[in-house]
């Protein structure tokens, strides 16, 4: 009979990754991991500084009002192809095989 995997705990030598500070400073977390999450921001003031370091940079960021940007910017970012060009693809096909022949003819040396 297998038992229930228990929920992973945070030790308290580590600390939450960047991307997990991000999501619950966003309320992105789903219920389980910001549990989780909560519990250990409150042990960890290392942790509680960058969740409160992020939310402080979304409200500032909230509250700056509009963006704007030159317009020669614009249009040199509307010229950016959407799609890799066939030629890159077929370049990097043509890389793809060239290091698989390598490999193999490194092994057939070596037999």
């Amino acid at each position: 009979m297998t038992q229930a995997r228990k929920p992973r705990r945070f030790s308290s030598t580590e600390h939450l990754a960047s991307e997990a500070v991000a999501a619950f400073a966003d309320g992105e977390l789903r219920m389980a991991a910001y549990l989780r999450a909560a519990h250990h921001i409150s042990e960890c003031p290392e942790c509680a500084a960058e969740v409160d370091a992020q939310q402080q940079a979304r409200s500032a960021l909230k509250s700056s009002g509009d963006m704007s940007m030159p317009h020669s910017l614009l249009g040199l970012l509307s010229q950016i192809p959407m799609c890799e060009p066939i030629e890159a693809k077929d370049a990097i096909e043509r890389r793809k095989r060239a290091i698989v022949t390598s490999v193999v003819g490194i092994r057939r040396r070596r037999r």
